[in-house]
């Protein structure tokens, strides 16, 4: 019997439960943000949402919303708590990450409440295997304030376009430049590495560029540093959203379709690395 036919045992309450029939969707989009050890997890009736922050610079956000998986029930308004990123990652590949032709690796994932295990009840082949991950109390979460009102650039690229930047672009550079303007260079990536400068332009009618809404010129600084672990949800995805606000925070939202066709999104908020004068433009 799948795991998401399976009622609760007699009197069990979960303030969290979710069943999937392929891990492997979980698993994936975990690993795009698995560049620290620990991430904080909130669900809601919409859906699971796993956060990742490193040094109050860089907050990388995995949403899988709840039509995703077979079953998906929360009690409560919210339930937030804190895990090791990595030990649920080795837990939900504990068969291996690729399934031979035709089969998966399904799962049940419960969670009592505050100071409770996760518990993953995984199966596979007719073996079924039972983790608890210890959850820790969550951190409080670092706020960009991004919101869709703020936003003053707006680039959506194909995905391809950007692995290929990614991949000419010389990442000896401490920086990378983002360069969003109403006109030319429309939309220009630079670094500046040990063989020199090397800029990446893209005109607004670009074949690779499926929208583009820029209502001033803005250049702005990151640390390449920071957008590296994003490279990881570059890989899976298909578009990626390039914004920024006023203030040059970015946020890089890659639209990631798993193998049945079912759409999720992974978020990358990064903060500008410093203020460019006229002079070094």
């Amino acid at each position: 019997m799948p795991f998401s036919a399976q009622p609760p045992a007699s009197g069990e309450r979960y303030a969290l439960s979710a069943s999937l029939d392929n891990a492997r969707h979980l698993s994936s989009l975990l690993r795009a943000v698995h560049f620290q050890d620990h991430a904080t997890c909130l669900a809601t009736a919409s859906g699971l949402r796993v956060t990742v922050e490193d040094a109050k610079c860089i907050q990388a956000n995995a949403f899988i919303q709840a039509e995703i998986f077979q079953e998906f029930s929360v009690q409560e308004e919210s339930v937030m708590f804190r895990i090791s990123l990595s030990v649920l990652l080795d837990c939900l590949t504990i068969f291996g990450t690729s399934s031979l032709p035709g089969t998966s690796t399904a799962l049940r994932m419960c969670y009592h409440g505050y100071g409770y295990p996760l518990m993953l009840f995984l199966e596979e082949g007719g073996v079924v295997t039972v983790c608890k991950i210890n959850t820790q109390e969550p951190d409080e979460l670092l706020d960009f304030d991004f919101c869709s009102t703020k936003v003053v650039n707006k680039i959506i690229l194909q995905s391809e376009g950007l692995r290929e930047a990614f991949a000419e672009l010389d990442m000896t550079s401490e920086v990378l430049q983002i360069t969003m303007s109403p006109d030319k260079p429309y939309f220009r990536l630079s670094t500046f590495g040990n063989a020199g400068s090397a800029h990446l332009d893209y005109p607004r009618d670009s074949d690779l560029i499926e929208a583009f809404h820029c209502t001033q010129t803005q250049t702005n600084r990151y640390k390449i540093s920071l957008l590296k672990p994003s490279t990881k949800a570059l890989a899976l995805s298909c578009k990626v959203s390039i914004r920024t606000d006023a203030q040059g925070f970015l946020s890089l939202q890659y639209m990631i379709r798993n193998e049945d066709g079912q759409i999720c999104f992974v978020e990358y908020y990064c903060c500008p690395d410093e203020n460019i004068t006229e002079a070094e433009l």
